[in-house]
């Protein structure tokens, strides 16, 4: 295993990024099942769940992305992995797909067909792949990993 990359964005030697970015992952692939909970059944209680499914997803995004951008930038050594960049980049992506989902549900009558469905349903295969992006982040370049003595 390589040496352990410490975080910057850190309580502790606890990096902040890969613990808020559940929540927002687990709301926005629950956007996907409330939306076609809304498809299948019609019940505005899914369209209801979904807006507020998007704006966690979005606003907690936001929020977990740049604790992970701080380690970026302030880290050298994750700087210089290209997995890292990758990873940056789909997350942005993925978060403006997400913030656009949210925006639009905010202000159209019928949100969900078929702009919602399609934009939640991108939104969960790029979160699949920026997880694996992080998943070799940690697994295989040692990032946020506390060195065991």
């Amino acid at each position: 295993m390589p040496e352990p990359i410490p975080s910057f964005a850190a309580l502790g030697s606890h990096p902040l990024h890969p613990m808020l970015i559940h929540f927002p992952v687990a709301a926005l692939l629950g956007l996907v099942a409330s939306d076609l909970g809304y498809v299948l059944s019609g019940d505005p209680f899914w369209a209801r769940a979904g807006l507020w499914l998007a704006g966690v997803g979005a606003f907690g995004g936001w929020l977990a992305s740049g604790l992970g951008l701080i380690d970026l930038i302030a880290v050298r050594r994750i700087r210089c992995l290209m997995t890292a960049w990758c990873h940056a980049v789909l997350a942005m992506m993925m978060l403006s797909l997400a913030s656009l989902n949210w925006l639009q549900r905010y202000l159209a009558a019928e949100p969900i067909l078929p702009w919602g469905l399609y934009l939640s349903l991108l939104t969960a295969l790029l979160i699949l792949l920026t997880a694996w992006l992080g998943s070799r982040l940690v697994y295989e370049h040692a990032v946020g990993v506390e060195a065991k003595e």
